[in-house]
Formats: structure tokens, C-alpha cells, sequence
């Protein structure tokens, strides 16, 4: 019998070689090259397709679509990340940090969905006892959740066709593997091939398959993005330090929008659901000079935060610029607009800037909330009080109007804002106070004296 071919292939970014090397010439990481499967030769690709059968081909008027109602927990922050609830038939993966809250959120989920849909639960990384004694903490052992702690996916797999369940759970992809022996639970090798059968599960029989994956210590998916490719939905579970909360984010759903997010807090009974975060974030604002509040759009829903700015001479050559919460690029290029436009030397201060509550903002309607910091801070005055700031910057020290400005009017309203900072081409209708800023340098009026 011939030997088996062999390749490496890298488990951080999935450059492949011929040999084991120590540092990966891809991404430089070290000891990321594991075995795996070579690829079939031409030869046998050839002879593959020679003897392969025609596709069956249809048009778009023989193709029927059947009406599939989503499955619903009535876990709103959940439901709402998911699209409105998990597809019949898709295939999904949740991802986060080791401990973060993963298996205990899903074990919710089943729960939930087991009391009017069949849910098997493949726990390959946790003992039955272990998941049980869970279970009862959360006081969700009254459900039809079928457990197992098989790790085989063909096992796994033979379950599924053969009890059809509504929903099948798998924590974690990482740790199966298959009888054969020719890959190792973890690989890029063993992922792809748990991916593909997971997926065809899915697909063939309307099963829908949930399971969970590690992330590498940059925070990312493991697989690499081989695992992001292949299902329906990725969602990352991350923890804020404030408020033992914890942030579901979907950063993609074939489903439903993508960018949506969804918060709970880790209690005593697991992870119970915020239902109103901005009621939370709104109660830690302050009105101190430096502080700025903003909007920003997390899929289809507004988040308000809080913007903080500390502005201070610098005392060496090179001032700091230690920025958290949003691009620090960013923020120097506010800066350097102001000072262009409004000849303020904020070159020679040390800047501090953070987005509160730990989140993070990436979209440019934060513009004008981060040079209202900023000057806030420079002149150690207050904003005006409940006041929110929603505007672009042009390099050209235009204030410009952003997108769906109508939502972030109406959250804000509703958490009682009196005042609304924004360009004077944005067009809305308000009933609180409207400022409206044609450029920069009316900014000032804010500052009386400056």
C-alpha cells in the first residue's frame, strides 16, 4: 500500500508546507503547523470526475420555498442577535473566551427551545455530571433536552438522522474527532472535515446545528477563518468588566443583519438577559468637563455612550496618545482638524481618551462627540447638560450628517435628552432642542469666554 501523503498547515492564518517547521512563514507564529491530509492527486481528481454523474438541474420556477418559523427562546437579547430565532436547517457557531459564559448560555437556549422541539446536547468537552449539575444552578433540568457526552461526529452525526431533533448542540467542534484516526480533534484538518459534515447534516435533513469554538489568544476564531466560511451565523460572546456583563455579537448571519447586538449580566442563576442597556449606560454618564455623550447604531438598535476626553499639557518630547474604545487614528485626526481650524495647540497636550463602559465604536458618527471631548476637556468646560453630540467630520472641518438619524433621536429622547448636537444639513424631526453646526468653528459657541 502506498504511504499517505502528508502537509502542515498552519493553525493561525492556514499556510501550508510540506514539512513541519517551527515558525510559520505565513504569520511568523510559532509552533502552529500541525498534520494534516494532502490533497488527492490529479490523477485521482481526474479519474474522480470521470466516473462522476451529472447534477440534477433546476430553474427558479420548479423550486419551491417552504415557510419555516423560526425557533424562539423568548430570551429577547438572543432572539434578536439570531435574526428573530434559529432557521430550520442552518448551521451556526458560537464563539468567546474559556469561561466566558458559552456553555451556559447554550444550555439556557436548549432548555427553552426543548419545551415545544426536540434538542439533543453533544457535550464533548464537560462529563454528563458536570453538564447536570449546571443545570440544576440554573434551574433548567424541567425541559426534554437529550444529553450526551459522545465526542465521535460519526456517531454524532448517525444520532441526528436517525432522532431528527429540531435542534442539535455540539461544545465544542474542537474536541471531536473521527474513528479513523487521521486527523487530530483541534487541527485545521479535523475542523474542515467536522465542518463540512456538521453542515451537510444541516442542509439534508433541516436540522439545526449549533455548536461552539475556541478563539486563539488574538481573540479571533480558531480554524482560522476556515470555520466562518462554511456556517450560516458567527457570533462571538465577550465580556465587559462593568456590571459582569457580557456582549453577544453576530458578525455574520445569512439570516438576518448582521452587527447586531445583544447584553446580559453573569448572576448567581447564569446569564440573564439586559433588556434595556442604555438604561444602564445612561445612569453612569456624568457631566464633568471632558465627558461627551454619543449614539451609535449596534445593527438595528441605538447604543448610548458615554465619550470621556482628558486633555493635559505634555511635560516630554512626544505626547502620549493613549486611546481605548475607538480607533486611535481617529481621535489624532480629530485632533489634528481642530487644531488646524481652531488653533488650538492640542499637538503640545497629552491625550487620554476612552469610550465608558468599556465598548468599543467604530462607525465615523462619532466624530463629533469625540472633538466635543476633546475641546471640553482643553478648556475645562462642560457640555450642556443631557446633551448628545451626532455628526461627522470632514477634513475640511465640515460637520456632516450621518445615516439613520431618526432611532438615535428617538432612544435618545426617550432617556430624557433635551439638546441634540448635529450638522445643520441634517435633516430630522425632534422635540427636544436642536443645535445644529455648520463647521468647527461654531463649536466654540459651546465655550463662552474661549
Amino acid at each position: 500500500m502506498a504511504k499517505q501523503k502528508t502537509s502542515y498547515a498552519c493553525g493561525e492564518c492556514a499556510f501550508t508546507s510540506i514539512k513541519w517547521m517551527g515558525c510559520c512563514p505565513g504569520c511568523e507564529a510559532w509552533n502552529t503547523l500541525v498534520e494534516q491530509k494532502a490533497a488527492p492527486t490529479v490523477g485521482t481528481a481526474a479519474k474522480a470526475v470521470r466516473h462522476a454523474r451529472a447534477a440534477k438541474l433546476s430553474t427558479f420556477d420548479e423550486i419551491t420555498i417552504e415557510t419555516q418559523h423560526r425557533m424562539k427562546t423568548g430570551i429577547g437579547e438572543w432572539d434578536r442577535v439570531m435574526g428573530g430565532g434559529i432557521l430550520p436547517g442552518s448551521f451556526l457557531i458560537l464563539t468567546g473566551d474559556p469561561g466566558i459564559g458559552k456553555s451556559t448560555l447554550l444550555l439556557d437556549v436548549a432548555h427553552r427551545i426543548s419545551k415545544h422541539a426536540k434538542v439533543l446536547y453533544f457535550s464533548s468537552e464537560e462529563s454528563l455530571e458536570q453538564v447536570k449539575n449546571r443545570a440544576v444552578r440554573l434551574k433548567c433540568t424541567d425541559g426534554n433536552v437529550h444529553l450526551s457526552d459522545e465526542a465521535l461526529l460519526e456517531s454524532i452525526i448517525a444520532t441526528g438522522k436517525a432522532e431528527k431533533p429540531a435542534l442539535l448542540i455540539v461544545d465544542s467542534i474542537q474536541n471531536c474527532y473521527f474513528s479513523d484516526g487521521s486527523t487530530l480533534p483541534g487541527t485545521v484538518g479535523q475542523l474542515r472535515e467536522s465542518a463540512f459534515h456538521l453542515m451537510r447534516l444541516a442542509k439534508e435533513h433541516g436540522i439545526a446545528v449549533l455548536t461552539t469554538g475556541h478563539i486563539t489568544k488574538e481573540g479571533v476564531m480558531a480554524g482560522p477563518k476556515l470555520l466562518e466560511h462554511m456556517v450560516d451565523g458567527v457570533f462571538y460572546l465577550q465580556g465587559e468588566d462593568r456590571w459582569h456583563t457580557r456582549v453577544l455579537r453576530c458578525v455574520k448571519n445569512r439570516f438576518g443583519t448582521i452587527h447586531e447586538t445583544g447584553f446580559f449580566e453573569m448572576s448567581e442563576n447564569g446569564l440573564q438577559e439586559i433588556s434595556n442597556i442604555n438604561e444602564h449606560l445612561i445612569s453612569a454618564t456624568s457631566t464633568d468637563p471632558g465627558a461627551a455623550l454619543v449614539s451609535s447604531m449596534e445593527g438595528t438598535r441605538p447604543i448610548l455612550l458615554e465619550m470621556q476626553a482628558l486633555c493635559v499639557a505634555s511635560k516630554f518630547g512626544n505626547p502620549q496618545r493613549v486611546v481605548t474604545g475607538v480607533d486611535p487614528k481617529r481621535v489624532v485626526l480629530i485632533a489634528a482638524i481642530l487644531e488646524k481650524y481652531l488653533k488650538i495647540k492640542l499637538s503640545a497636550q497629552d491625550i487620554f481618551f476612552k469610550v465608558g463602559s468599556n465598548l468599543k465604536i467604530k462607525e465615523s458618527a462619532a466624530d463629533l462627540g469625540i472633538a466635543l471631548a476633546l475641546l471640553s476637556s482643553y478648556f475645562q468646560v462642560p457640555l450642556p447638560k443631557k446633551s448628545i453630540a451626532i455628526g461627522e467630520i470632514s477634513l475640511t472641518g465640515q460637520i456632516k450628517p450621518i445615516n439613520q438619524i431618526a432611532p438615535r433621536v428617538k432612544e435618545a429622547e426617550k432617556f430624557g435628552i433635551e439638546q441634540i448636537l448635529v450638522s445643520r444639513s441634517q435633516q430630522l424631526k425632534a422635540t427636544a432642542r436642536v443645535l445644529n453646526f455648520r463647521n468647527v468653528y461654531e463649536l466654540l459657541s459651546l465655550f463662552p469666554g474661549e
